[in-house]
């Protein structure tokens, strides 16, 4: 393969999943680990991408990607991140559950319990309202054999103002957030970094996150790993104000020694 055809398939990856790792690529390419290094370091040079530990990861933008585009990346370990952090959940809790493709599965795990349960969800994202209250099922249904003997969530959608994530987001959901106490909060996001710390392309979506964490006992990140070392226009928070990550592949080890430091626990989520 030529130079030239590489470092399409490298921005491919990147368009597509956020981050590519060196290890992947290598056999994807065919290509030895340094060639897929001055890959990156001229895609670098171009301003293309960013270089970070073991990979390369698209640079900042404002460019927000709908939640479509979103869901179709990453499916099975976005799954494994929501089923494992729902099961935090216990019996009477309310939590909130913000927008995003990831944070999508954790509606989808609670959607699985009994009724008896009585959770209560407050949610500023369309589809997992939709799919607490049944009305739109993943595909395949994975929900149609447990529908009968469940009933939904109850369910509290804050209102505001729809970005192309799906997301509600402004005053008005930032007020409605702003009434409640929040057993848990699971929260999406577009990048993670130890430096800039949580991040989001949609400057009012970086506010409306806030405002659920201010009113959450403790916010659990749903992130697959590709997110990580990735920095988005506006920041949510710095990482020590997360409880807990879940994720579906250990983070670089710099990041662990940094969660350690933090006392911010981590959940590696087992895939199928």
């Amino acid at each position: 393969m030529l130079a030239e055809q590489r470092r399409s398939v490298i921005l491919e990856r990147l368009q597509a999943e956020g981050a590519v790792r060196v290890s992947r690529l290598t056999g994807e390419l065919d290509a030895s680990e340094m060639t897929v290094r001055r890959d990156i370091d001229h895609l670098a040079a171009r301003g293309l991408c960013r270089k970070v530990h073991g990979g390369a990861c698209l640079v900042a933008s404002a460019q927000e990607p709908n939640f479509a585009t979103k869901s179709a990346t990453n499916l099975a370990a976005k799954r494994a991140i929501g089923l494992a952090a729902a099961a935090l959940v216990r019996p009477g809790q309310a939590v909130g559950i913000s927008a995003g493709s990831t944070a999508y599965w954790v509606a989808v795990g609670l959607a699985k319990r009994p009724a008896a349960d009585q959770i209560t969800v407050v949610t500023n994202s369309v589809p997992a309202a939709d799919v607490l209250a049944g009305s739109e099922l993943p595909q395949p249904d994975e929900l149609a054999a447990t529908r009968a003997a469940t009933g939904p969530a109850q369910v509290i959608l804050t209102g505001g103002v729809r970005t192309p994530s799906q997301a509600l987001v402004g005053t008005v959901a930032d007020a409605a957030i702003a009434q409640f106490r929040l057993d848990w909060l699971f929260l999406g996001v577009h990048g993670l970094d130890l430096e800039a710390g949580l991040t989001t392309p949609n400057v009012a979506e970086a506010a409306t996150h806030r405002a659920f964490m201010a009113v959450a006992k403790a916010t659990v990140v749903t992130a697959d790993v590709s997110k990580w070392g990735i920095t988005a226009l506006a920041q949510i928070a710095p990482l020590k104000q997360v409880s807990r990550f879940v994720t579906d592949k250990p983070p670089p080890p710099d990041t662990i020694k940094a969660l350690k430091h933090l006392t911010v626990d981590l959940t590696i989520a087992s895939q199928p």
